[in-house]
């Protein structure tokens, strides 16, 4: 019933769209002057609504329209680089709002000076992890560094994670509930300063993996507990698939393991300013608006290339 929803309003939205355009030509075909102011609006609405049709046609995985889970971990280069990943927590809020995507932070622990060790975010809605997994990966900073009496510049590295929300009634996952490790705690802050009293943070372990999910929020433990559940559920899935193509990989002699320093994407702040993706060569020298979220030319070629 998900999917035949899903088709069909995916249906109704084309066909809504096909009689718009058919209204729009019936008007011009009218030839009337006093017509025109509005039909030019309405052609402009038209070429925009196409553009993001033809855009999210290239979204063909089979988790692409679904909402994404966004992790970022700072990397090598102390509080440099814990700034680095609060200013890219910053620039993928800020693309998310202008895209209408509701955002909520999972999980986050802050650094000890400045910025953040780590945060997960669920970003909700259509195609959020279509748009996103092109951003999986790490991002490089070269900046004059704020925290340096020197001021010298510094690079620092960032790790960007985005996995899919997978529903819990997902037939491909299955978890054994004897697998999984619970332990609960209090939420905590900056300084290690308590924001509940009661302990509803929540750290589950999946035995036979090994993997360990948090989830902090100030919400209940039962609703942490859920939220920790779907995580767990979304990094098994990419554990199975990363199995998959490194299966692949090593059939057709392609295999190189992943290593921290191959850095997807470079954000130079000095001596001068460009944003260059390593894996499309698109660039922009507008890096302020990158960082103010202006990412989807850099998703666009991603997907473009990926196709």
């Amino acid at each position: 019933m998900k999917q035949y929803n899903a088709v069909k309003t995916e249906v109704e939205s084309w066909r809504n769209f096909s009689r718009r355009l058919h209204d729009a030509l019936e008007l011009a075909r009218m030839e009337d002057e006093s017509l025109r102011e509005e039909l030019e609006s309405e052609i402009a609405a038209i070429e925009a609504e196409l553009e993001k049709r033809s855009f999210t046609t290239m979204f063909s995985g089979k988790y692409d329209s679904d909402s994404a889970i966004l992790a970022i971990h700072a990397g090598a280069g102390g509080t440099d680089s814990q700034d680095w990943a609060a200013m890219l927590q910053r620039m993928y809020l800020r693309w998310a709002e202008a895209h209408g995507y509701e955002t909520e932070i999972l999980d986050m622990t802050e650094g000890e000076e400045a910025g953040i060790k780590s945060v997960t975010i669920a970003v909700n809605g259509e195609y959020a992890y279509g748009y996103l997994r092109s951003e999986k990966g790490v991002h490089r900073l070269v900046r004059l560094s704020p925290f340096d009496a020197a001021h010298r510049r510094h690079t620092s590295f960032a790790l960007v994670e985005v996995l899919p929300q997978v529903a819990m009634d997902d037939a491909e996952i299955e978890i054994d509930p004897s697998d999984i490790k619970m332990d609960v705690y209090r939420s905590s802050g900056a300084g290690g300063q308590n924001v509940q009293k009661n302990a509803t943070a929540v750290r589950l372990t999946h035995i036979p993996t090994g993997i360990v999910v948090t989830c902090q929020n100030e919400r209940s433990q039962t609703q942490n507990r859920e939220f920790a559940m779907r995580i767990l559920r979304a990094r098994l899935l990419e554990l199975k698939q990363a199995e998959k193509e490194e299966e692949r990989a090593i059939l057709r002699g392609e295999y190189t393991k992943a290593e921290w320093g191959s850095q997807i994407r470079s954000y130079v702040l000095h001596p001068y300013q460009l944003v260059k993706d390593h894996r499309t060569e698109y660039e922009s020298g507008n890096a302020q608006a990158v960082l103010d979220g202006e990412l989807n030319e850099f998703m666009e070629a991603y997907l473009r290339s990926a196709k």
